[in-house]
């Protein structure tokens, strides 16, 4: 199993001559960054790991995911996203309210112009938008508190298992701030807008049995039980061939922007290219890719 350590400079990194599976990409180490990560064949663990913190967030930590995701090594297939102790995580880290050693305080972040604060944001963002890209499953592992960033980072995730004591909350507004980290859109194609608008706008929270009955959690274990529920769910879907799931994954991702005949072609194209190479028939001249 390799540790990967990511520093939170946010810097974009320069193309690495070495695969991404030996690289190592060190700003820090993780205990000071507050994410691990380790690749273990087709599977990547993502460890939020500030349990003395509750793994509150700070965008190192998101700088760190992101660089993470650009260097994700080819044959990772599952990405499993975690918290280490009784929280998987409480959401933004307080102290960047009034700043901390080492990062910015947000009336610093506030003062940037907006082109500045726009592009700082969506470095932000990148740390989660990785984690739906059709040639990997994400799941989240819930436990305790998924709160506010928390929230939204079970909610990048394709999949969440749920422990039975979990809480969910999407706290952004009652800080005066929204939801930024990519977790609006997914909310409302969960559970619906007038929910996620009730959701959001009270801020209050949904423990694991209304979660699972909204369709945040595809399952609710008792905590003791989380391990043996990954476990079996990632078998599951290690057991269905790479390519075939990507494909499957990338028709699912586009249904909802598109029509039903739209939606019929994209099946028959990724189809198409399925059975030419499953049983070996080269393309004739002229025929068309995949479709999104």
């Amino acid at each position: 199993m390799a540790d990967a350590q990511i520093g939170g400079s946010g810097e974009r990194p320069a193309e690495a001559s070495a695969s991404p599976a030996d690289e190592t990409i060190s700003a820090g180490a993780p205990a000071e960054v507050g994410v691990r990560f380790e690749v273990d064949g087709e599977i990547a663990t993502v460890t939020l790991c500030r349990p003395e913190k509750r793994n509150a967030q700070t965008p190192a930590m998101w700088s760190a995911l992101a660089r993470f995701g650009e260097h994700l090594p080819e044959q990772v297939r599952i990405v499993v996203v975690r918290g280490e102790g009784p929280s998987f995580s409480a959401g933004l880290d307080l102290s960047l309210l009034t700043g901390a050693p080492g990062q910015r305080s947000f009336s610093e972040i506030a003062a940037l112009d907006d082109a500045a604060l726009d592009r700082l944001i969506a470095e932000f963002q990148r740390g989660f938008l990785w984690l739906r890209r059709p040639e990997i499953v994400s799941i989240a592992v819930v436990q305790g508190h998924a709160i506010g960033a928390g929230f939204q980072l079970a909610l990048a995730c394709d999949l969440r298992i749920v422990a039975e004591d979990a809480k969910f909350c999407m706290k952004e507004p009652a800080l005066g701030l929204v939801p930024d980290l990519t977790g609006t859109k997914p909310l409302v194609e969960l559970v619906g807008l007038p929910r996620a608008i009730e959701m959001c706008l009270t801020a209050r929270t949904v423990d694991a049995a209304e979660a699972e009955r909204y369709g945040l959690a595809e399952r609710v274990v008792p905590a003791g039980d989380l391990d043996r529920a990954v476990h079996e769910l990632v078998t599951s879907l290690l057991a269905i061939d790479r390519h075939a799931a990507a494909a499957t994954k990338r028709l699912l991702l586009g249904a909802r922007q598109r029509t039903l005949e739209e939606q019929a072609a994209a099946e028959r194209s990724e189809q198409m290219i399925r059975l030419r190479t499953l049983f070996s028939a080269p393309a004739p001249r002229g025929s068309a890719g995949a479709g999104n």
